[in-house]
């Protein structure tokens, strides 16, 4: 099952932003950034199915609320395309920090238009999908219709857009008209991906071809035959989730199939550990040869919580150590042990709170070990064997002094 996280990070006017990261319940393949309609928010029925059918293919969404929408801070009226824009770049800048660089941008309806204007500034990017997407900004003036007049007039007016209002400021209606996107699109130098329905009577077929014809290749083109503007039919949108996930197989990387660890040196006797390009932190962890692990950490700290920390697999190199030492003192002894469990957790402590810490000052690592000893045994017996666990290598590794050297491979 797929898993979503809030996330905030700061736009491009210096408010912050709220997103939502969906990710899939395994290794992702990659990151998308998605940038949702004029006046919409990252809740829409569009952005929130096409995000989930994105995560059954392995590709992780950040969808967020441009400045001034939805659940973000900041005014509305003070923005612009310009700024949702940069919004969208401050996102990627985001998620190149603490997740990884998104390799697929997806825009719908103005959003669309919004990435087709950020992509040069997304370095990572590989791929770029439009949604309905106006082939000029300006085309959303058309929803403010007499306003304009008083916009250009008095420097400001309220419009109601889709029954709410909006206090749209004569500098948008400028930057709008500002722009060129045909000369934008044609230097893409980004495989681009343009859905958009022929019975869209919100942004007309012929914003797509105007796109398609601005473009160079690779550029495709898929129609969405019946569905309307805001792809309300939950169909409608997982059929573009499945078509972005296989089109953008050609531009993610999916034959390198980074973190499957075939391009992992084997060491009969050792361990090797390597980043899978993953995630920031995400490693592939080949224990002999044999034994394929994952290394992370969690979203919290920028990871993607594919598999367990460092700490965690110290602890489980201790816990499993301590329970396979009972095992083989319990049957040298014939004592009818029926299962041991050991529950671990490491945390920092102050010196000064530890009374059996040499250390007095500054602050010290701790792991607790609870041992459960499920059996017909006597308490004599059962003191025994919680006791040889402190016997076993890792522990005694731990405790004692420890040579650690190494050295650059060149």
């Amino acid at each position: 099952m797929a898993k979503s996280e809030k996330i905030t990070f700061t736009g491009a006017l210096g408010d912050t932003l709220a997103a939502r990261l969906d990710r899939p319940d395994g290794d992702i393949r990659a990151y998308a950034l998605f940038a949702h309609c004029f006046t919409c928010t990252k809740d829409i029925f569009a952005a929130s199915r096409i995000a989930e059918g994105l995560t059954a293919h392995g590709i992780a969404v950040l969808r967020f609320d441009f400045t001034g929408l939805g659940a973000s801070e900041g005014e509305f009226a003070n923005t612009n395309f310009s700024s949702n824009v940069g919004d969208l770049v401050a996102a990627a800048d985001y998620m190149g920090e603490h997740l990884a660089a998104p390799k697929i941008l997806i825009g719908h309806s103005l959003g669309g238009a919004a990435v087709l204007a950020a992509a040069a500034r997304v370095d990572a990017a590989e791929a770029v999908c439009t949604i309905g997407a106006p082939a000029d900004p300006s085309h959303v003036a058309n929803n403010f219709g007499d306003d304009i007049k008083k916009i250009d007039a008095e420097g400001e007016a309220e419009v109601t857009l889709v029954g709410r209002p909006f206090r749209i400021k004569k500098q948008f209606l400028d930057d709008i008209r500002a722009q060129k996107l045909s000369d934008i699109v044609a230097h893409l130098n980004k495989a681009l991906l343009i859905f958009h329905s022929p019975v869209d009577n919100v942004v007309g077929i012929e914003n797509a071809q105007q796109i398609y014809v601005a473009a160079k290749h690779p550029k495709s083109f898929v129609s969405l035959d019946d569905a309307d503007h805001l792809l309300s039919r939950r169909a409608d949108a997982v059929y573009c989730a499945n078509v972005i996930a296989a089109w953008a197989e050609r531009y993610i990387g999916a034959d390198a199939q980074p973190g499957t660890g075939e391009d992992v040196p084997a060491v009969s006797d050792g361990v090797v550990v390597q980043e899978t390009g993953k995630g920031k932190f995400t490693n592939i962890v080949s224990v002999g040869g044999r034994h394929l692990l994952h290394a992370d950490e969690p979203l919290s700290v920028g990871g993607n919580d594919s598999g367990p920390t460092p700490y965690d697999f110290l602890m489980a190199a201790l816990g499993s150590c301590k329970s396979m030492t009972m095992r083989m003192y319990a049957e040298r002894k014939g004592w009818p042990l029926d299962q041991a469990r050991v529950t671990l957790h490491h945390e920092r402590i102050h010196a000064e709170d530890c009374e059996t810490c040499e250390t007095k000052t500054g602050k010290v690592d701790r792991i607790d070990s609870v041992i459960c000893l499920n059996g017909d045994l006597s308490d004599e017996q059962r003191r025994k064997i919680f006791e040889i666990a402190e016997r076993c290598p890792v522990h005694q590794t731990l405790m004692h002094e420890i040579s650690l050297t190494a050295e650059l491979d060149e």
